[in-house]
């Protein structure tokens, strides 16, 4: 069958949240602009986000609240876009929204009013968008005659993009490439390394990649206790490899979930240790010693009670002092008592593993970001290539950091290309 053949200025390869916003605004710079999506629908990532009510960014948004490889890289994109930025958009376009815990912003109603809201940019700018789109072959294309000098100032073609949509063969060139193809996270979702299959056939260089913001799994007797537990959750202090996180931690029937459970995930690596402070805002050897005092009387888990959910205090019993547990507290020593305090505020735990791509909300690494320009997101060894959102090497903390990631890195792409 015959390849049909059409011509744009800009090619986005993915619609989701970067894309979208890449391609807008690429196209109210006056660019054509085509955007290609593998899955029948556009932005699934945004509808699913945020429990269903997309934490669309962040009151206070840095630097040091992403990962790379190069810590530096973030910075032009975020200050050029920056959450104020979004935020008036979403302000203008009247879309309820509402702050949480951590300077978290959510819509009040639904995730798909932001969608909607990037849907009518792309709209009012005249932005083509195409669904069940597979991509059979991607070349750059040989212009002769010119000097690298003078090629980037040549609107002429650069890249052929062969697809196909349906039974339809399609055959797109354009002059700058956008690749927003997202990662490996959550495959259900559209998350595949086709944005790294790009990057390689380019001899760009990428880092190691893993799941981020994903849950634990345990293969020892902690399964069976987190499967007792499941369902209960209480806020804790998380620590790895000297990254701390003090939020709320879920019991699931698989391990432990939760925000400070996703957000130490990124810090994590097979065979490392959690440490899990279950009275954060206290000393727990210090309040026993003197719970001994007024209480002495009482058992043990009596005094936990106050303060731990019922069901762990159960579980941490037969873990820790099972043949004291009609114990008096009187009939604790000192010692015994500071060494379960110790075990409250540092609770050391060896992870099987995470629950993999399958439910992470990110995939860690990615494109490395020393071949691109930190103020286009252009590749600086391949002319009129840019990579956005989660395909490059950042990645964000869990609260709006990765959304604001996507919206800051897609305009710099679409006010370059």
């Amino acid at each position: 069958m015959q390849y049909s053949s059409t011509n744009y200025d800009v090619v986005i390869i993915g619609a989701g949240a970067s894309g979208l916003l890449c391609a807008f605004t690429a196209a109210q710079r006056g660019r054509r602009v085509l955007v290609l999506e593998k899955a029948n629908k556009v932005g699934k990532k945004i509808l699913m986000s945020g429990g269903g009510r997309c934490n669309f960014t962040n009151y206070f948004v840095d630097a040091n609240n992403y990962i790379s490889r190069n810590p530096h890289f973030c910075k032009a994109a975020l200050n050029r876009y920056s959450q104020w930025d979004f935020i008036s958009m979403v302000e203008r376009h009247g879309i309820e929204y509402e702050e949480r815990e951590h300077g978290q912003l959510f819509c009040k109603h639904a995730a798909k009013d932001i969608l909607n809201m990037l849907l009518a940019e792309c709209n009012l700018a005249g932005v083509d968008i195409k669904t069940h789109c597979d991509i059979n072959q991607i070349e750059a294309l040989e212009l002769k005659g010119h000097s690298d000098k003078h090629q980037l100032e040549d609107k002429r073609s650069r890249y052929q993009i062969k697809l196909s949509q349906g039974h339809t063969k399609l055959s797109v060139n354009c002059h700058s490439m956008v690749v927003a193809t997202g990662a490996l996270s959550i495959p259900s979702l559209g998350g595949s390394g086709l944005g790294y299959d790009i990057a390689s056939q380019f001899s760009l260089a990428i880092t190691k990649r893993q799941a981020g913001l994903v849950p634990f799994m345990f293969s020892d007797s902690m399964k069976f206790m987190c499967e007792r537990l499941s369902g209960i959750a209480l806020e804790v202090e998380a620590s790895c490899n000297d990254h701390t996180f003090t939020e709320n931690l879920l019991f699931t029937h698989r391990g432990m979930s939760g925000p400070v459970i996703l957000q130490i995930s990124n810090y994590w690596y097979p065979g490392d240790e959690i440490s899990i402070n279950l009275l954060p805002s206290m000393n727990a050897s210090q309040w026993l010693l003197e719970a001994k005092k007024k209480h002495h009387k009482s058992r043990l888990k009596t005094v936990l009670n106050k303060k731990l959910p019922k069901g762990l205090v159960t579980e941490l019993q037969i873990l820790w002092w099972p043949s004291s547990a009609d114990t008096p507290l009187a009939d604790f020593s000192d010692k015994q008592l500071t060494a379960i305090g110790e075990l409250l505020n540092s609770w050391r735990l060896k992870p099987s593993a995470t629950e993999g791509y399958r439910t992470a909300e990110v995939t860690l690494g990615g494109v490395d970001t020393d071949g691109i320009s930190s103020k286009t997101m252009e590749s600086k060894q391949q002319a009129g290539l840019y990579f956005i959102g989660e395909v490059l090497d950042v990645t964000g903390h869990l609260g709006g950091y990765n959304f604001q990631w996507a919206w800051s890195s897609g305009y710099s792409a679409g006010s370059f290309v």
